[in-house]
């Protein structure tokens, strides 16, 4: 890779990586030489271990759901850890309710027409609709009962060993402790990169190391009287343009102009109220700035200001009375969410470059349709210019297998946001159609290298794509 074309590229290496050999200080020494009053000591000891998964998918997200259902349809073993308490991370425990490029074969197909068999989308566009987030979630539990695959929620990856450049071992945290997990294939769907760090593979974030990152947002879901009388300021209402009569933008300016009759302003240059379904509606109104994800000090108080920030925004617009009386807050998204997360290494990364050329690649594994969509990193560049697209017309392009197969450690997928990319391609394959996507491809591949004792790395997409097909058709 040519660091050289991306003077501000910076990757870093993970200290938290897993070797395979290590020593533990002992829990009962007090030497000055072996540690420091800022650090505790912690005893080694002994973990339960399993290894009967031939395939382990850290994150239940679009992608994590895609690859585990690939990989379970594919006869593999497979087993899906999620940290939060339902499956579909964005889409049900982000609160997203709106998807964006999802017209593509596959899994995106089905989880329409299961949908639209319970009357749980709104639009007819096959690329980007609203969903029910409670509808979400349950069909994707009856998506991974039925293929077979190993659920385990409220867990999260905590560490991860390897033997030389192999990963062979995770360690999770969950009410049941700690506990050790072996398999020959892993998948990092975290959308944050967490088990790529963890087990010493290279990332970078943002525009540069500090992290000039797209900010975060909570999303909420609302209980209003009369959605037609609020048609105005909903965007994408009975249309899918983007600006025009009932186009998104026509929309935020007309909620903006609310929210300043009712003396608030959102910290979201675009703020947007979607309908769900009847009297229901999502609010999507404030950005988090310069938060790194793995920071739990800092998103809890990003989630806490973003939450009070909705509540405020409510409270205001319900007193104006009209259309806004008895406006609701049903409820707030349990993880806020996330635009910029690690993107770890691979054996190829997805550029700017590709993007402009409408690339096209023999191992293609997804076909990106999404622009360029970056959103303000600060504040004061969000009262200037909410969203930009960094001067790129982008063209639909591919995104190859080797972007989705970890470059420093083998025996590691990616899938989703965290594959390899620089900035401005993440901007535009973050979305979760695309994750849907990567996840099924990772999971194709995971299920063939664990069946036949070969790394990610050596099975070829034109083994790998016919098994898909297969999986798609029959799915």
């Amino acid at each position: 890779m040519d660091d050289s074309r991306f003077p501000r590229r910076r990757f870093i290496r993970s200290s938290l990586a897993g070797v395979a050999g290590f020593t533990a200080l002992s829990a009962t020494s007090s030497s000055a030489e072996e540690t420091s009053p800022d650090q505790f000591p912690e005893a080694a000891r002994q973990l339960p271990l399993d290894t009967d998964a031939d395939v382990i998918v850290c994150g239940a997200g679009p992608a994590g759901i895609a690859a585990a259902l690939s990989a379970a349809r594919a006869g593999a073993k497979t087993r899906l850890f999620e940290v939060h308490g339902c499956l579909g991370g964005v889409w049900t425990a982000g609160l997203l309710t709106y998807i964006f490029d999802f017209d593509k074969p596959g899994l995106t197909r089905e989880i329409i027409r299961i949908l639209d068999s319970r009357d749980a989308r709104r639009s007819e566009n096959p690329s980007r609709f609203v969903y029910e987030p409670e509808e979400m979630k349950i069909l994707l539990e009856e998506l991974c009962l039925e293929a077979g695959v190993q659920v385990q929620l409220f867990t999260r990856v905590t560490a991860a060993y390897r033997e030389g450049k192999r990963l062979n071992t995770i360690v999770t945290e969950s009410k049941a402790g700690r506990q050790a997990w072996r398999a020959p294939v892993f998948i990092d769907a975290t959308g944050d990169g967490d088990l790529g760090a963890l087990a010493g593979c290279e990332w970078e974030i943002g525009q540069s190391a500090d992290c000039p990152c797209q900010p975060m947002t909570m999303n909420a879901l609302a209980v209003v009287r009369d959605t037609e009388a609020l048609g105005k300021y909903i965007s994408f209402n009975g249309t899918d343009a983007f600006t025009g009569e009932g186009g998104h933008i026509t929309a935020v300016e007309a909620f903006k102009g609310e929210l300043k009759r009712a003396g608030v302003e959102a910290s979201y240059g675009h703020p947007t109220i979607f309908h769900v379904r009847d009297g229901l509606v999502m609010l999507m109104l404030n950005h988090e700035y310069g938060i790194k994800p793995w920071d739990a000090a800092a998103i809890t108080e990003a989630t806490m200001r973003s939450r009070a920030e909705v509540f405020r925004i409510m409270r205001a617009l319900r007193k104006l009375g009209g259309p806004w009386e008895g406006l609701q807050i049903a409820a707030t998204a349990e993880q806020i969410g996330v635009r910029d997360g690690r993107r770890i290494r691979g054996r190829y990364q997805v550029v700017r470059e590709d993007l402009i050329t409408g690339a096209r690649f023999d191992d293609a594994v997804a076909r990106v349709t999404f622009g360029v969509d970056i959103h303000a990193h600060s504040k004061e560049a969000n009262q200037k210019e909410a969203i930009t697209r960094a001067d790129t017309k982008a063209r639909p392009y591919d995104i190859p297998l080797r972007a989705l197969i970890a470059k420093d450690v083998d025996g590691l997928l990616m899938a989703g946001r965290c594959i390899s990319g620089d900035f401005v391609a993440h901007a535009s394959y973050r979305v979760t159609g695309n994750a849907v996507a990567m996840g099924e491809a990772a999971g194709a591949v995971a299920a063939i290298a664990a069946q036949t004792k070969r790394l990610p790395h050596e099975i070829g997409w034109k083994e790998a794509a016919p098994l898909l097909e297969s999986l798609r058709r029959t799915g």
